[in-house]
């Protein structure tokens, strides 16, 4: 493995570690992660207008029916974003209402670059005192491992957590993260690299005794193989469960002995279930079923 690993930080005062609160959260409420896509097409199938206001609407159904339900929310950042201000204002009200019901969030914001633009970043998502602070956000690490640093430590710092982009489902990704490389003369897939990396900074919080490090990674649950999880000591995100076609027996073969830390995605497989929140409720009961901790 890289030696990349850092002394783990403290976390805030009176805020647990990322880690620890995911699987306490997880125990509770099941594995799931249920995201909030308000595309265009599913406003349209909820009766709602193409603007900022149905997003609105959209978005409050959503809050009421996972925030007091669901272990981990993840808000898409790019259809707000759609909207300007406007869409921004209706994120962040979302995000606290989420924390307020006692669900953890996780933007799905996927950012990367390198310097005092990463670390600006890094400060929009993971600083306390942020009206768009989460408790993890997606990044992406394609302009090298290392340039992820200022969003690493800040997590580290502040008691939240990354999910970095490591093996995605989408076939594009693969030319990309299936290249091999040469790691201290060994060739490895970039992927496995992302994953090793990840293990490396997660290996200290582990050794001051956390059940779960603060950086994750995301693996497609439609892939037919994934890199080797068994040393990342971290939550691993699994989208393309549900409409793209994955189910549980395939996060199970995908995250092996790691499953317990295994969060599968679903968002049009539940969101399908709207206007109503009570149908959109019944419908993360049923998949948060098949997920326990």
């Amino acid at each position: 493995m890289p030696d990349n690993a850092t002394s783990a930080s403290s976390a805030d005062a009176g805020r647990a570690s990322f880690g620890s609160r995911l699987v306490a959260a997880t125990k509770q409420r099941g594995r799931l992660c249920a995201g909030i896509d308000p595309h265009p097409s599913l406003l349209r199938d909820w009766g709602l207008t193409v603007d900022a206001a149905g997003v609105e609407t959209f978005t409050r159904i959503c809050v009421e029916a996972f925030a007091g339900t669901v272990a981990l929310v993840k808000p898409q950042v790019a259809f707000y974003e759609a909207y300007g201000s406007k869409g921004f204002a209706i994120l962040e009200r979302a995000l606290a209402d989420l924390a307020d019901g006692g669900a953890l969030t996780l933007a799905d914001a996927k950012r990367g670059d390198i310097g005092s633009t990463m670390a600006a970043y890094a400060d929009a998502w993971l600083s306390d005192g942020s009206p768009l602070a989460v408790d993890a956000v997606t990044v992406s690490p394609y302009l090298g491992f290392g340039s992820l640093e200022p969003a690493l430590s800040l997590a580290e710092d502040t008691g939240r957590g990354v999910f970095v982009l490591a093996a995605t489902s989408n076939p594009e990704g693969r030319s990309v993260q299936d290249a091999v490389i040469d790691r201290d003369g060994a060739s490895v897939a970039l992927s496995q690299d992302i994953v090793d990396r990840a293990a490396g900074r997660n290996a200290p919080h582990i050794s001051a005794g956390d059940e779960c490090g603060p950086v994750g990674v995301v693996v497609g649950a439609t892939l037919d193989r994934a890199p080797r999880l068994d040393e990342l000591n971290g939550p691993i995100l699994m989208p393309g469960v549900g409409a793209q076609g994955a189910g549980p027996e395939d996060v199970d073969r995908l995250a092996g002995d790691c499953a317990r830390l295994a969060l599968p995605n679903i968002s049009r497989g539940i969101l399908r279930h709207g206007p109503n929140p009570e149908a959109l409720a019944r419908a993360v009961a049923d998949a948060a079923g098949e997920y326990p901790a």
